[in-house]
């Protein structure tokens, strides 16, 4: 257990620290390693779907990071965060970004996942793994249009409010309150980015 923590907290130091996308990639996917066996520690049907629907989604996400990152090093000819100059490329990252932390419309996994899992397993998935994710948005977010970013959250917030009304498990209404958050995160990085961890 102790290693596991330990590499969540290694893979999102990883992620925090790099300017260069393959070793954000590498932090991105040290985290979503070492959080599987924690979601799967309880061998239930329940949490083993949970973990194999956790572990497709990011891996979609993650080739998606690959991919783009490494068309804009093909474009660009670097691997630096900084130089995001081709747009296809960017809105990709961005796109997959959002899969990751379950930015609506990207979001249904989210709640079956949390749903299958253990509390404090719940609360390490929508709070600190989305943690390295939001940073990258955060570096990358100048090199988009504006408008994805605002519809992303636009759309996260109305999704988790409206997704949260009706819900009688605990850990479903977690689930959309975590997205509805995202959600106003992302809309303030647009206009007052400071103010962004306030939300």
């Amino acid at each position: 257990l102790a290693v596991l923590l330990s590499s969540l907290g290694l893979g999102t130091t990883l992620t925090f620290a790099s300017s260069h996308w393959l070793l954000a990639w590498m932090g991105l996917e040290i985290n979503t390693l070492a959080i599987i066996p924690l979601m799967a520690q309880h061998h239930h049907p329940r949490a083993v779907e949970a973990t194999t629907k956790y572990f497709l989604t990011q891996a979609t996400a993650a080739a998606m990071i690959m991919f783009a990152s490494t068309t804009n090093a093909w474009i660009t000819g670097e691997w630096d965060m900084n130089n995001m100059s081709n747009p296809l490329a960017s809105t990709m990252i961005i796109i997959a970004l959002a899969l990751k932390i379950g930015l609506a419309p990207m979001h249904f996994w989210m709640p079956e996942v949390l749903q299958g899992l253990d509390l404090l397993t719940g609360l390490i998935l929508s709070t600190w793994q989305k943690l390295a994710p939001f940073a990258l948005i955060v570096q990358t977010a100048q090199a988009v249009d504006p408008m994805l970013l605002t519809a992303l959250g636009v759309a996260s917030t109305l999704v988790g409010g409206w997704g949260g009304l009706n819900q009688t498990q605990l850990r479903k209404i977690l689930a959309y309150s975590s997205i509805a958050h995202m959600g106003w995160m992302i809309i303030i990085l647009q206009y007052a980015s400071q103010l962004t961890l306030l939300a």
